[in-house]
């Protein structure tokens, strides 16, 4: 994976449009970053080849399409072995209401984001998550509204990158 400091002010620059429109057109994403069009476009696939960008994607609000319950879910399974952890996360692999799963430490071993179009099927979600092998307690976080969504700040890392 590339390191903070083999990116530089126009890679940087890139990424920081794409996050704000990620529809944007090669051409004027070049203009955008004051760069000509093929360097933007060679520079755009290197940044995809060495694993900066991983995708592009639309942001869509999950209420709009019916899931009204957005909660988070803590995990803590009763053992941290890797066939432990390679299976549960194979299990909530294919369910496709968790949006995010991330590995934590602590006294929680996953923390899930999941939607639910309904109290009621978020509940039975949560149940199917008990009664999973392994898991010793599940916690849920209903979310009542998000009081911060912005993009990675890609321009700050330029300052905190360690010297190449």
């Amino acid at each position: 994976m590339a390191g903070r400091h083999q990116l530089d002010g126009v890679d940087l620059k890139i990424l920081s449009e794409l996050q704000q429109d990620g529809r944007v057109r090669n051409n004027e994403l070049a203009l955008r970053v004051g760069v000509s069009a093929p360097n933007c476009l060679r520079r755009l696939k290197a940044l995809f080849s060495r694993g900066v960008i991983r995708a592009v994607r639309a942001v869509i609000d999950e209420r709009l399409l019916g899931y009204e319950v957005v909660s988070f879910v803590a995990i803590q399974l009763g053992s941290q072995a890797q066939p432990v952890l390679e299976a549960f996360e194979g299990s909530i692999a294919a369910i496709p209401r968790i949006q995010q799963c991330w590995r934590i430490s602590g006294d929680t071993d996953y923390l899930l984001k999941c939607v639910a179009p309904s109290v009621e099927d978020m509940r039975q979600q949560l149940l199917h998550f008990a009664a999973m092998p392994n898991v010793k307690n599940v916690r849920s976080f209903p979310v009542l509204g998000v009081a911060k969504d912005v993009p990675l700040p890609v321009q700050e890392a330029a300052e905190v990158a360690p010297a190449g």
